[in-house]
């Protein structure tokens, strides 16, 4: 096959990991390989598959890091063990926003503190988010986020700091920022 399957182990069943990946794939390796993505393994074979020592990579931590490496190195055909002491996002991952920012933080910071890394970290963060959504664009979407205003020097304040932002993101940026009135918004 023109890839081997990612072996997952957890406290819990690996059976989410697994259809997600088979969903993911399904299409792409229909083209490749007619057969079906292996069912997901029992337990005890997956201990012994471990105890083998069969794999070239292992990945320990099943977060959205752990699980985004394991799924790169399968990709790329190699054998892939991947290690929870939990459950699949169980930690840190099931309770993150899964947005990806470009660090418009970091340039508040950068221009109230005089902080030059703190800018460096707006390229930084806006260079790894356009490598992500360049590299793994069937992970990440594009999502809209409105920051409310409820006083008046509020508006001109987040203007000008979204509209800098975009003049620093320049063609890393999703889109570029746009003032919604309430009366817009709530139609």
């Amino acid at each position: 096959a023109s890839h081997r399957a990612i072996l997952g182990l957890s406290m819990a069943s690996v059976s989410s990991l697994a259809a997600w990946k088979s969903r993911n794939w399904q299409q792409t390796e229909a083209k490749k390989d007619p057969k079906p993505p292996p069912a997901p393994r029992r337990r005890q074979e997956q201990l012994e598959k471990l105890r083998r020592g069969n794999l070239d990579v292992l990945v320990v931590g099943g977060g959205a890091t752990g699980c985004g490496v394991a799924l790169d190195a399968a990709a790329r055909g190699l054998s892939v063990g991947l290690v929870e002491r939990e459950d699949f996002a169980s930690g840190t991952s099931s309770r993150s926003t899964k947005l990806i920012h470009g660090g418009v933080r970091y340039l508040e910071k950068a221009v109230f503190q005089l902080d030059y890394g703190q800018l460096k970290l707006v390229f930084e963060a806006l260079h790894e988010r356009l490598a992500l959504m360049n590299n793994a664009p069937h992970l990440t979407n594009p999502v809209p986020i409105m920051t409310p205003c409820y006083k008046w020097w509020e508006i001109p304040y987040y203007w000008a700091g979204l509209k800098a932002y975009d003049l620093v993101a320049g063609g890393e940026g999703v889109t570029q920022s746009r003032f919604v009135s309430a009366k817009e918004n709530r139609r």
